[in-house]
């Protein structure tokens, strides 16, 4: 057995880029050689901002013979089905293609039968066609050249078992070199097996495993941070994207000149992270230190004193812009910039700001008792939530907007309340974002994101597939969070309608849209619960229902896969299925039971027990785990009715009370959750 290096050597690949890649890479490898039947021993990718590589262990030299049939579209299915699938399989006519005829007609079928030979000649083959399909989010040419890459490719290694693979992609050559570091090492080098790999290009400056990268760009940032009695801002999003800036990453420390310490940190922080990707430091009070980290990509004689002084005059540049916008931004008020909103476009077809702004204000004023915030000022914070997007600084730093508001908010002495609703309205943003802190900040984000729902389903732009470009899906989610980290009690269908409502919506179109968003955020609430271990058929159960109380159907969701985990439960839902196929097939919905045709003493006491169901309310989560521990106590009773109770029965009239029977146990059971949903 042997071994396979693949190495892509090009200019600057993307660092956001890089990881897509090197998966990439892996799953068109290890296709390929699975269409042989070749599973490997080990496989492991390498990415950096110069390379990807594959480094495969455990491979045969010589491939075995391949038999295989592909079933390919039916005969009369559309033409471009067939012209896909001859393309997958690099075929000019389905002349190539074979017939098959089976209970739903005939269709094409594609019988591979090569003969086995040499690995290396099959990688010969197949590496210039996966090369030059290479998929990227975005690719260019160069020179005179055809090859579409992400950036200019420059060198490609290719070795099985210590021997060239050889091979041409648009006149670039397969060989045994490649380059170590730019600057420190930039001389060819050769490397025939990949185990040496990793080891020769460490020799040469360049760490091409991502996580080792990582780890030595927190382990020395950490280390400098602290010999300045400093802690560094933890941000793993930053971390990841300098690994994949650097091949040798060598942290520096900088100083923030005085004159900037008393910016708002938002604006040191975001000029630093997003514009520059420095690390920022924290004091032992938990104050932003005057200090920051950037990650260089090479050692140098004077141990880095004039990178850190170049990015240390950069830095005092940006922050000179910062500085400017926040003394002239407070020279207006909040107020005073609210016509300045009647220019700025939410969206094309869905007026401007200052209108969106108006109708935040209505929401959130609405909401407000459901959060226990003050209605007054969650209006008054709605009103002014956007206007700091007219301000210099969100102009210059978009990221700042609602951060900037509340800062100007407090400027101008609207009062802390107000002030920590707008800085937090945008929350949550994502996964790892915290919910608003105050009452009033989440009136406003909840009246912000059902504005923004219900005005992009009015005009029928709705998320398709993976495409969601206005953040519809995470509007949805910041909703369903929000909702249900300060467990709030609201029923989403009247605020959806009042949402509608302010875009003209009325009627049947409005009752539309509504029942449309509503199933949009069960969907989504079905995917968050996911990640929580909480089943989706459960949910839909649940939804089904009719209930549009985010946080009730996650309570009685969870509380309802309790209940089917248990033996009881799981009867019963069989017993559930059971009866509610009876009924269907003698096309049975009545619930009404005649006492008197009550003959068996099985059929009595399931009789008793469903009516004994009817005396329960579930208007709480208390009262529907209640509810649960009384349809437990039917499963002894339906067991014995099916164990010594003929349903069919010859008279006609005890036939049709025992199927009555049997519907009010499927209806005294769909009262708790829509049985019929769940797998």
């Amino acid at each position: 057995m042997t071994d396979l290096l693949l190495e892509l050597y090009s200019e600057e690949i993307p660092a956001g880029l890089q990881a897509g890649a090197a998966a990439q890479l892996e799953r068109h490898v290890l296709g390929f050689l699975k269409s042989f039947d070749v599973v490997p021993s080990e496989v492991k990718t390498y990415a950096a901002p110069q390379r990807l590589a594959l480094c495969v262990e455990g491979l045969p030299l010589h491939l075995p013979d391949r038999k295989e049939e592909k079933k390919g579209p039916r005969v009369d299915a559309p033409e471009k089905a067939i012209e896909g699938f001859l393309r997958a399989n690099q075929l000019d006519s389905v002349e190539a293609l074979q017939l098959r005829e089976d209970k739903k007609g005939a269709f094409y079928v594609l019988e591979i039968d090569e003969p086995g030979r040499p690995l290396a000649e099959a990688l010969s083959g197949f590496l210039p066609d996966m090369i030059r399909g290479f998929q990227w989010p975005k690719s260019m040419r160069w020179g005179d050249g055809s090859l579409r890459w992400v950036r200019p490719l420059r060198a490609i290694l290719c070795v099985l078992d210590g021997a060239i693979v050889p091979f041409d992609v648009d006149g670039l050559s397969s060989s045994n070199t490649t380059f170590g570091h730019r600057f420190m090492a930039p001389e060819a080098m050769v490397i025939s097996h990949a185990k040496d790999y990793l080891a020769h290009l460490e020799k040469a400056f360049v760490l091409a495993d991502a996580p080792v990268r990582e780890a030595m760009v927190m382990e020395g940032a950490s280390g400098l941070a602290k010999s300045v009695d400093c802690t560094l801002v933890e941000d793993l999003g930053l971390m990841r994207e300098t690994a994949g800036l650097v091949e040798w990453p060598v942290p520096l420390l900088g100083r923030i000149d005085a004159e900037f310490m008393d910016v708002p940190e938002e604006v040191l922080v975001s000029v630093m992270r997003t514009h520059q990707k420095y690390f920022a430091l924290r004091t032992a009070d938990g104050n932003l230190a005057p200090y920051f980290i950037t990650i260089s990509n090479i050692e140098t004689p004077d141990e880095g004193a004039a990178i850190v002084n170049g990015n240390q005059r950069v830095l005092r540049a940006r922050l000179s812009d910062g500085r400017f916008f926040w003394d002239q931004d407070r020279k207006e008020t909040l107020q005073s910039r609210l016509p300045a909103l009647e220019k700025v476009t939410f969206q094309a077809k869905l007026g401007t700001v200052a209108e969106k702004a108006e109708r935040i204000s209505k929401l959130a004023e609405e909401l407000a008792p459901a959060l226990k915030a003050d209605a007054e000022v969650s209006a008054e914070a709605g009103r002014l939530a956007k206007a700091d997007l007219t301000s210099g600084m969100v102009y210059e730093f978009p990221e700042l907007q609602g951060i900037m508001g509340g800062y100007y908010a407090a400027h101008d002495g609207l009062g802390e309340d107000v002030a920590a609703a707008i800085r937090s309205h945008y929350s949550p943003q994502g996964p790892d974002d915290a919910i608003p802190e105050t009452g009033e900040g989440r009136a406003v984000a909840l009246a912000d994101k059902l504005d923004t729902l219900a005005g992009f389903w009015s005009i029928d732009e709705k998320p398709t597939g993976s495409k969601d470009p206005y953040a519809l899906r995470r509007a949805a989610l910041g909703i369903i969070r929000i909702l249900l980290e300060t467990k709030t009690r609201l029923p989403l269908r009247y605020q959806f309608e009042a949402a509608f409502a302010l875009y003209g919506a009325t009627g049947e179109a409005q009752a539309s849209l509504v029942a449309d968003l509503l199933s949009f955020i069960a969907d989504r609430l079905k995917s968050h619960l996911r990640d929580q271990g909480v089943r989706h058929d459960v949910v839909s159960a649940i939804f089904a229902l009719g209930s549009d109380d985010v946080f009730e159907m996650v309570q009685r969701a969870q509380s309802l896969q309790s209940f089917l985990a248990q033996e009881d439960g799981a009867n019963l839902q069989a017993a559930f299925n059971r009866a509610n196929g009876i009924c269907q097939k003698a096309e049975h919905s009545e619930t009404q039971v005649d006492a008197a045709l009550l003959v068996e003493p099985a059929e009595q006491a399931l009789s008793g027990a469903i009516a004994g169901l009817a005396d329960l309310q579930m208007g709480d989560l208390a009262g529907y785990d209640a509810y649960l521990d009384g349809l437990a106590t039917l499963r002894a009773p339906v067991d014995a009715f099916f164990e010594a109770v003929m349903v069919n029965d010859e008279d006609e009239k005890i036939r049709h009370n025992r199927l009555s029977l049997l519907q009010a146990l499927v209806h005294g059971m769909r009262r708790a959750a829509a049985f019929d949903v769940i797998e």
